[in-house]
């Protein structure tokens, strides 16, 4: 059984949580589930008609079914293309605990599953009073890694798992996302990824230049 909802977080910023959690999302779907995705706090917004949209929140919204207000997407779109602490400063912004939980709330009613996609890696913080294992631990939810496959990943991955165990969050699988297709012996970092994390991989994903979450979705395997 799929739990109510996972917390995505990633070996460093860039490496694809965004696709690999629109592509857990289809995934889901496909498996006759209502999901829908999260992401609380993103920073690098474009200015629309119907209000400040990052790409990111914009495509977990779209993997959605049924599809959720952006607000509650995304309670907190930040203009500025930097960590969330400064991008919320720049703003004028305080990011309030209570007010991401009653987002998430009104996601968690209308759906069987929630997706929430962190900031950067595990140990970016969410904003100066507010790291990521406090909002895991109030929406008591287990961890998925998403490990960008490049070099330095191994590194990178196993420091991640041993800090997300460390926080005393549940980690219950990981994500490879080939994101450098000049990576060397990436199939052997990956098997090595593979025998040294402490928990099931849940997939792999090829890199493409222009990914489609919804055609990747079928080669994830969440395992629970």
């Amino acid at each position: 059984m799929f739990p109510r909802g996972v917390f995505v977080t990633g070996t460093d910023t860039g490496i694809g949580k965004s696709v690999a959690s629109a592509s857990l999302l289809h995934a889901l779907r496909a498996r006759g589930m209502r999901a829908v995705g999260m992401k609380p706090v993103a920073s690098g917004c474009e200015r629309t008609s119907e209000g400040w949209r990052n790409e990111d929140a914009l495509l977990l919204q779209a993997a959605s079914a049924p599809r959720p207000r952006y607000d509650d997407v995304n309670p907190y779109a930040l203009p500025q293309p930097l960590a969330p602490e400064l991008a919320a400063a720049e703003a004028g912004v305080e990011i309030a605990l209570a007010t991401i939980l009653a987002a998430h709330a009104r996601l968690a009613a209308q759906s069987d599953t929630v997706v929430v996609e962190g900031v950067g890696g595990w140990a970016a913080p969410i904003s100066a009073t507010l790291d990521q294992i406090d909002l895991v631990r109030a929406l008591d939810l287990p961890v998925v890694l998403v490990v960008g496959l490049r070099l330095g990943a191994i590194n990178h991955a196993r420091l991640s798992a041993r800090a997300i165990q460390a926080d005393g969050a549940r980690l219950v699988g990981w994500i490879g996302n080939d994101i450098d297709p000049q990576m060397a012996r990436a199939d052997d970092n990956f098997e090595i990824l593979r025998r040294r994390l402490p928990v099931p991989c849940w997939g792999r994903l090829p890199y493409a230049a222009s990914p489609d979450p919804q055609a990747l979705a079928g080669r994830l395997q969440p395992l629970f």
